[in-house]
């Protein structure tokens, strides 16, 4: 039999931070008649942008990730502030990480980061034909190193463990199978 929704009692909203609240949803299981308490990270959507460049480079970025204590290798990408579109946080957050610009940017749909304990969406997009536009704009909590590789190396990254964030990989998923076939 498949799964129903369960059915939620109360939801207790905690506490708030910058970037997530937490959420207490009490749920009974269709299944066995029992309510259980869920824990729920509200949190913004989130944008994940591809650039690539006239030449077919993707414009990658090195920053330090404090969650592994690990520097990672990454793309731009960001939460969607509030009043923005998925599109105008995936510009401006490409701006603001590596100073490129694209003309066109195209939607590859969106991901949930993690359903289990997670409320929101991620969203990639490509920025065809980014170029560098100026200097970065970074926060005063942020250190980030761009980067150029050519496009046919981002699956040997991947496979290596060179790249090992999930959403940038799902986000490499989605243009290699829907956009641009995978490189051989």
């Amino acid at each position: 039999m498949p799964p129903k929704p369960w059915d939620i009692l109360f939801t207790e909203h905690r506490e708030r931070l910058r970037i997530f609240g937490l959420r207490v949803d009490r749920a009974v299981s269709p299944r066995t008649g029992k309510a259980h308490d869920f824990y729920v990270l509200e949190s913004g959507s989130w944008v994940n942008v591809i650039p690539i460049t006239p030449a077919q480079e993707v414009v990658l970025i090195r920053q330090y990730r404090h969650g592994t204590r690990e520097v990672t290798l990454e793309i731009p990408g960001g939460i969607v502030e509030p009043g923005d579109s998925p599109q105008e946080a995936a510009r401006r957050e490409l701006q603001e990480e590596t100073g490129y610009e694209a003309d066109e940017m195209v939607d590859l749909g969106f991901v949930h980061p993690n359903p289990a304990f997670l409320d929101n969406r991620c969203y990639t997009f490509i920025a065809k034909d980014a170029r560098s536009a100026g200097a970065q704009t970074l926060d005063e909590k942020e250190d980030i190193e761009v980067l150029l590789k050519p496009l046919a190396e981002i699956p040997g990254l991947i496979r290596e463990g060179a790249i090992t964030h999930s959403l940038v990989v799902a986000a490499f998923y989605r243009l290699f199978m829907d956009h641009v076939p995978p490189p051989r």
